[in-house]
């Protein structure tokens, strides 16, 4: 089986793949995976999504560490090879999509049949690789966690991104005033595409004055929720736009910087911080992921929602996939195709 195995930690990036001393090498002769349980299901992977959580496993800078070797991966998609002997709910040629805590950058994958979704028809295979991990971060956080409201003013930072672009729509959804801060004019074309109701360009528009101005000219008083990926400078200036009770939902730190929330602000102001590590829920409430993810599929056969992917790789492309991810090339979610050669590289 072909699969991308990380040797040792480093930049992904940079790695030349052929050469087995690289922080990635694309294996030619991996093991097929077995299934070890009565319950466990191997898929064929069509594709697996790119997140920011994995390339931070391979540079080891990651929450959760992996014994090395390992094969990367998280969210994926794919039909249904084999079942084991007690699997209800799926047979041979279902179309499904998941969540792995490991090895989704591979040509097969086994899971238990509790962790598979159906995906629906009507929605395109290789897109829903693209959604569990992205969209189901914005849907636990906005939905579950803050509870978006209809006419609430949400506010997304790292707006173009893949979670970024998820809660953007999410926020739509649920009918909120949603205001998107990216940066460079293209992000921002794209996400007035979207629906936001205001972007600010951070590349050349103050945060504050911009949202400060847009709140005035609609007559809102701030912000209510805030969907925070990014970190650093731009959470401390977003503060100052924030609604008394407003939630602030924690989701990572693209910009390298881990912000300081002052405890006697969040006092005053009634402030509620979540902070949203979603793979958790795997462990702690599962309950809540699958409702959340059902939920999401049924959107996106509905319309409701749209998966946009700005780069797809093959398997031997892999480190250009990361760099596209570390460099914010990326508009929406990038992806690793198996078993689409001539789709390599391709811009959707």
């Amino acid at each position: 089986m072909e699969a991308i195995v990380v040797r040792k930690l480093g930049d992904p990036s940079t790695a030349n793949l052929s050469d087995e001393n690289s922080p990635i090498f694309l294996s030619k002769n991996e093991p097929l995976p077995e299934l070890k349980s009565p319950t466990a299901i191997r898929v064929r992977v069509r594709a697996t999504s790119l997140n920011y959580a994995n390339y931070l496993q391979v540079l080891g800078k990651y929450q959760e560490k992996a014994p090395i070797p390992f094969i990367p991966g998280s969210d994926y998609s794919g039909v249904v090879d084999a079942v084991g002997s007690q699997v209800s709910k799926f047979r041979v040629g279902d179309r499904v999509c998941s969540v792995a805590n490991l090895g989704s950058f591979a040509q097969f994958v086994v899971d238990d049949e509790s962790k598979l979704f159906k995906v629906p028809e009507g929605c395109d295979l290789v897109a829903a690789a693209a959604l569990p991990v992205a969209f189901g971060t914005s849907h636990v956080g906005l939905v579950h966690r803050a509870q978006l409201k209809s006419g609430q003013v949400l506010l997304v930072l790292g707006a173009a991104g893949g979670v970024g672009v998820s809660a953007v729509q999410i926020g739509k959804v649920c009918g909120a005033v949603v205001i998107a801060a990216a940066r460079g004019p293209e992000k921002v074309q794209f996400l007035k595409s979207l629906g936001a109701d205001h972007v600010v360009d951070i590349s050349q528009d103050n945060v504050i004055t911009s949202v400060k101005e847009f709140l005035k000219a609609r007559k809102l008083k701030g912000v209510d929720v805030l969907y925070d990926p990014v970190g650093g400078k731009l959470t401390k200036d977003a503060m100052k736009v924030l609604n008394w009770g407003a939630n602030i939902l924690v989701i990572g730190f693209a910009s390298g910087e881990v912000p300081i929330i002052p405890a006697n602000i969040a006092l005053v102001k009634n402030w509620t911080i979540h902070g949203l590590y979603w793979g958790s829920y795997r462990i702690h409430c599962p309950s809540v992921l699958e409702y959340s993810l059902q939920e999401l599929l049924s959107w996106l056969a509905r319309g409701m929602i749209s998966i946009y992917i700005s780069h797809k790789y093959s398997p031997a492309e892999a480190n250009l996939a990361f760099a596209a991810i570390k460099d914010r090339k990326a508009i929406g979610k990038v992806l690793i195709t198996f078993n689409d050669q001539k789709a390599a590289r391709a811009k959707l």
